[in-house]
């Protein structure tokens, strides 16, 4: 994408349409992106600041500052990032902790995507420069599944399914106590938390967010519950279970206990991706994938039995 200034009327065809989703039509961005440069203020409509839920006119002047582009780095190899199924499609990974999806702001550590190309593998091309081929995304301290395109035709494919949301992913998390009920649903608005801080919050003009989780197991003082998610919000399960009272332990971010983090031995948050399933895009099939619990968090469930 190329930076600097734009100027230019908003199209016939997008009036009526709210900001971010017009900017996102016009410019080939997310429409989180979008919000983000508006929330910046390097959007003017009119010669003025708008919201992101402002409604543009057609013939309407666009102002729109597109930030230089960072340069991406060149490809790493990544230790302990387990290709466990490839064909001419598709890759299925099971990332190890400390790797991010993808290049990102304020991100020099390894990624999925540097390490998939410096080990050969092929990528599909669509998407931005930093994301090609990814679909869906981990935080860098959540480990498991993630699927990621190598044809053009998958790339599209799946991403119409997460965003129909067909495909079935589940996490196990470790959470502090226990909640009540032992299985139920958290239905709550995510967006940036207000401080800007780097987290986020269930905040009453955030994007909408369904979280279902189910008690597997109960501990003293901790639970390893299955989680299904609706939605695929950035950490929108360390989110909703903070919001519950029952933050992730280890996830100091969310309000987790330190001194049971170390106990147990954990560095970031019991959060697993477990497995994924979805129709594979070259024939429909239904495919799935499993993860076992990597070597960390499988210790700290190991002392939680021992005690209980």
């Amino acid at each position: 994408m190329a930076s600097g200034q734009r100027y230019l009327p908003v199209p016939e065809g997008l009036d009526g349409e709210r900001l971010d989703a017009a900017l996102a039509r016009m410019f080939g961005l997310s429409r989180s992106r979008a919000a983000e440069l508006i929330s910046e203020g390097l959007v003017l409509v009119g010669g003025h600041p708008a919201a992101k839920s402002d409604r543009v006119a057609a013939g309407e002047p666009l102002e729109v500052t597109l930030p230089v582009p960072r340069p991406v780095a060149p490809p790493r190899a990544v230790e302990g990032l387990n290709v466990i199924h490839e064909d001419d499609d598709i890759l299925v990974v099971d990332k190890p902790i400390g790797v991010a999806a993808h290049p990102a702001p304020g991100w020099d550590g390894p990624t999925v995507i540097g390490g998939l190309q410096a080990s050969g593998h092929t990528i599909a091309t669509s998407g931005a420069a930093e994301r090609q081929g990814i679909v869906h995304r981990l935080d860098a301290n959540t480990t498991g599944l993630m699927v990621v395109a190598k044809s053009e035709h998958a790339y599209s494919a799946l991403k119409r399914a997460f965003r129909e949301r067909t495909v079935e992913k589940r996490y196990h998390a470790l959470v502090q106590g226990h909640p009540d009920p032992l299985r139920g649903t958290i239905d709550a608005p995510t967006g940036r938390h207000p401080s800007g801080d780097g987290r986020f919050a269930v905040v009453a003009e955030g994007r909408p967010s369904v979280t279902h989780y189910d008690t597997i197991e109960a501990f003293r003082g901790a639970s390893l519950v299955d989680v299904g998610l609706e939605t695929g919000r950035t950490h929108q399960i360390r989110v909703h279970m903070s919001a519950i009272k029952h933050p992730c332990v280890g996830d100091l971010l969310y309000g987790a206990d330190p001194v049971l983090a170390e106990r147990l031995g954990l560095h970031r948050q019991w959060l697993h991706a477990v497995s994924l399933a979805f129709e594979h895009p070259a024939d429909g099939r239904w495919v799935e994938f499993r993860s076992d619990y990597p070597a960390d968090l499988a210790h700290a469930l190991d002392i939680l039995r021992a005690e209980s």
